[in-house]
């Protein structure tokens, strides 16, 4: 089992439908019509799902590594290109990352248990930090 991260905290995964391998879409076989969705691999190019964006309701996003940071890119540009589904990063990342992921777009983060192990719910939550300046001179 992996561990959904929100910004309301760790989460059970609740996506019901299969998600569907990448090269599936470009198969020819039927597609479903409903929860349409999709682990898109982080060495393709965002815009090799333009001709389903409108119809994708999940795209999950490979991050094989938390130093592999090429998933934020695509992230971006699928957010850049008009995806306005339910956008996951699914791999290793760490707490630290959770931020950036949410800047480029992510909703959520799909973990590892053991990742959710080391590292508790409370490191993920969003702090505000403002900046080095505000947080020295306070």
């Amino acid at each position: 089992m992996n561990v959904i991260v929100t910004e309301a905290g760790f989460a059970a995964d609740d996506w019901a439908h299969e998600v569907l391998p990448f090269d599936v879409f470009w198969s020819g076989q039927d597609l479903p019509e409903q929860g349409l969705s999709v682990d898109f691999p982080n060495d393709r190019e965002a815009a090799d799902l333009l001709p389903w964006l409108d119809r994708v309701e999940l795209i999950r996003v490979a991050f094989p590594a938390y130093s592999d940071g090429r998933g934020f890119s695509i992230g971006r540009r699928l957010r850049e290109l008009g995806y306005t589904g339910r956008l996951r990063a699914a791999g290793p990342l760490i707490a630290d990352q959770f931020r950036m992921a949410r800047r480029v777009g992510f909703d959520e983060v799909e973990i590892p248990d053991a990742l959710a192990g080391r590292q508790p719910e409370a490191q993920w939550q969003l702090r505000v930090q403002g900046s080095y300046l505000q947080r020295v001179s306070a």
